[in-house]
């Protein structure tokens, strides 16, 4: 896996990846950003989330499962000294569908937990307290 981040300008950079798409990075004006895109952490925690629903969707689909919908809410603790990482971080999972086993979608978010989710294991693996919970929503 590749990928790169080029300077633009003050805070900002464009990230692109080894497939060739690109993502602005920014910081907040206070510290030479225009905020026209996500901080750096922000953008590691939406990868956890991303990691961890792609996951969840493979798990429920090969169970044959009849998702419709699946969000994940992330809410993410920081230490106050530098440097500020990851200290805790929660996921909670709004899986919607027709049918949906509570016992199954608890399996999904302990496999990706435990087992697939590369993002979320590193991130445990390096420290950080990693809690998750789920909602399912019938349609």
């Amino acid at each position: 896996m590749k990928a790169s981040v080029k300077w633009t300008d003050g805070r900002q950079f464009v990230a692109e990846s080894g497939s060739g798409h690109s993502v602005v990075i920014d910081g907040p004006p206070d510290h030479g950003g225009r905020n026209t895109g996500p901080r750096p952490m922000e953008l590691l925690l939406m990868g956890v989330g991303g990691c961890t629903s792609f996951d969840i969707l493979n798990i429920l689909e090969k169970a044959r499962a009849d998702v419709t919908d699946c969000v994940a809410s992330l809410e993410a603790e920081r230490a106050d000294s530098v440097p500020s990482v990851f200290t805790k971080i929660h996921v909670h999972f709004t899986v919607s569908g027709k049918g949906l086993k509570e016992k199954q979608v608890a399996r999904a978010v302990e496999l990706s937990a435990e087992k697939y989710c590369s993002a979320s294991i590193m991130l445990v693996k390096g420290g950080v307290e990693m809690t998750h919970s789920f909602t399912i929503v019938e349609e």
